[in-house]
């Protein structure tokens, strides 16, 4: 069997540290970032930008890729996030091709099915990629996604794992995800109560690691099982839930934006209003991976050790799928008490 070694995007940011941590103990990784950061592998200061990405997957005879980087949070320069997101995804990609790389892992995010009222209940695989244009880290994702089924077309020979994760949370998360519910209360515009589904940080790690062992191919999304509305998350972390009007969060944000005093956009609303709730029904039928943590043991455990409360879940209501087509319906929700997906 060829000796697996790995090359990490990202490798000193939340996640792409915490692989490499866990890849390096059984295989050769090296990482590529422009931020420094210390590690146990070696991170090389690189943009994914650059042309001589290929050069240096060629020195470290890389035959696995796990590409990271990308811009997480919103901001201005619309230009440069396309620039990194998108042309540094094609340059990874080209790199591979020509370095003879066999194996391609990316994160894509859920952020690519888009933030729409008509999403089905429960997002699926096969579910059409609807990433906002207003919201450039959902339309990048969008974008890299049709770009990758390219280079599957045209390029079989580099094979590939996609995962689409949910909202990504651990011991040490600083997010925009974690900062939603770190503050005094918890909000809900427009009172629409959609759904978060969480994954544990080190399930991604796991998810990923376990593919890149395997070989494996294919796409999946990545999430626990179950979800938690807005006042679940509220009533669990005993803090009061807001439901302003949307044109009023949108008029707020609008002058905060306008005067400069944040990057939020008011068409961001959406990533509240909206949220895409994952299925993991094919994560765990298909490519074998069962996540270590629910969505609901993933969000407590996060609340405990990054929020320094105590969350009991014993009566927690949690919503379910009640059937793998993730079809809407009342009848696919349920307590506690229902069947996890």
């Amino acid at each position: 069997m060829t000796e697996k070694r790995v090359l990490i995007t990202g490798a000193a940011g939340y996640v792409g540290h915490l692989l490499g941590e866990s890849l390096s103990k059984n295989m050769s990784v090296v990482g590529v970032d422009v931020a420094h950061r210390e590690a146990c592998f070696p991170i090389f200061n690189m943009d994914i930008c650059d042309e001589a990405l290929v050069e240096l997957i060629r020195a470290e005879r890389v035959t696995h890729v796990v590409h990271l980087a990308s811009v997480m949070s919103a901001g201005r320069d619309r230009a440069r996030e396309y620039k990194i997101d998108v042309e540094g995804t094609r340059n990874v990609l080209n790199a591979c091709v020509r370095a003879g790389v066999v194996h391609f892992t990316l994160t894509s995010s859920g952020a690519a099915y888009g933030y729409h009222a008509d999403n089905p209940a429960w997002l699926q695989e096969s579910d059409a990629l609807r990433g906002n244009p207003e919201f450039a880290y959902s339309d990048h994702k969008r974008l890299i996604e049709e770009m990758l089924a390219e280079y599957r077309q045209n390029h079989p020979e580099l094979k590939q794992l996609v995962f689409r994760p949910c909202a990504i949370v651990g011991a040490t998360t600083n997010s925009k995800i974690s900062a939603l519910f770190s503050g005094r209360s918890i909000l809900d515009p427009g009172a629409h109560n959609s759904p978060f589904v969480f994954i544990w940080d080190q399930d991604v790690v796991g998810a990923i690691e376990y593919g890149v062992t395997r070989d494996a191919a294919g796409i999946y999304n990545l999430a626990g099982d179950g979800a938690l509305t807005p006042a679940e998350i509220a009533r669990l972390l005993n803090k009061p839930l807001r439901r302003p009007p949307v044109w009023l969060l949108k008029a707020l944000l609008a002058i905060s934006f306008g005067l400069r005093l944040g990057d939020a956009h008011p068409a961001q609303v959406r990533f509240l209003q909206y949220r895409p709730v994952l299925l993991n029904t094919r994560l765990k039928s298909e490519l074998g991976y069962q996540p270590q943590k629910t969505s609901a043991e993933t969000f407590a455990f996060f609340a405990e050790h990054a929020l320094g409360r105590k969350v009991d879940l014993s009566d927690a209501q949690i919503t379910y799928c009640s059937d793998s087509s993730g079809s809407d319906g009342a009848q696919r929700v349920a307590t506690n008490e229902g069947a996890a997906v």
